[in-house]
């Protein structure tokens, strides 16, 4: 059963019991999670701003074809396919920017030194596993949501968490040891 485009997936809580929410008013709720998503897909500020936008452009002029499942799933799937799309099409014409040489920034409280430290982890791992960590650990999906969105099945999704996981934590303990040359 297809739902109107217009009715999107009603929100949670309070908000559920009142009338459908708008495409765009639900696409609005969700820019938040998309930008963060965006920029690690990106690993930058600027790229992470114009998937964000080319996504809400997509995701608007492609609204008819929405088949009224998960809503977010969706919205998910065409960031992520246009950014395999724009990496595949940065492999064949390569350029380099100002912003690829800037670290990804992480909003919030604390230690600048530490979340600089966090976000170059986070970049070293590879960009299948990074997506998974961050969908999960960062946004709150659960494994069977991530799947939908990635289009891949939930072992998958368990197994790169866990890999993604592993590397992080690899790389953070490998920064604190201190190697020191041995006297001759």
């Amino acid at each position: 059963m297809s739902r109107n485009p217009d009715e999107a997936e009603p929100a949670h809580g309070a908000a559920a019991a009142s009338a459908p929410v708008s495409f765009e008013a639900h696409m609005l709720a969700l820019l938040p999670s998309l930008r963060r998503y965006s920029r690690s897909l990106t690993r930058s500020d600027s790229e992470g701003e114009d998937l964000l936008q080319d996504c809400v452009e997509k995701a608007l002029s492609s609204r008819a074809q929405w088949r009224g499942v998960n809503f977010k799933s969706w919205l998910y799937r065409i960031m992520t396919n246009l950014h395999l799309n724009q990496r595949r099409s940065l492999r064949r014409h390569p350029s380099v920017g100002i912003e690829e040489a800037e670290a990804m920034t992480a909003g919030g409280p604390g230690d600048p030194l530490e979340m600089k430290r966090l976000s170059l982890a986070l970049e070293a791992l590879p960009a299948d596993a990074r997506a998974v960590l961050m969908l999960v650990a960062v946004e709150g999906y659960g494994y069977r949501e991530v799947a939908e969105m990635l289009e891949i099945p939930i072992g998958t999704v368990m197994s790169r968490l866990s890999r993604a996981r592993q590397m992080l934590r690899e790389q953070l303990a490998e920064e604190n040891v201190i190697h020191l040359r041995r006297p001759r």
